[in-house]
């Protein structure tokens, strides 16, 4: 199960994503691909939020507490394929 989300993982910089964002195109596929398979009330806000809380999604700003720690443990994890 793991490996199918992570399919849809969103690596963008982390200078590039604006702190207001509330969905990205790999929400959108992500949300596209579960409504296909019968999934309801699972839009893109709803897709980036999962994949923020999950990590397939980095959008801690630059100059964050967080930011290098979070691009390191990235750095240092191989998704499930």
């Amino acid at each position: 199960m793991a490996a199918y989300f992570w399919r849809f993982e969103d690596v963008p910089p982390a200078d590039t994503v604006p702190q207001t964002a509330s969905t990205s195109a790999a929400s959108v596929a992500l949300s596209k691909d579960l409504k296909k398979r019968g999934w309801a009330f699972v839009g893109p806000t709803t897709a980036y939020a999962f994949m923020q809380a999950m990590g397939l999604i980095n959008d801690h700003a630059i100059g964050c507490a967080f930011s290098d720690r979070v691009a390191e443990a990235r750095a240092n994890f191989s998704p499930p394929r």
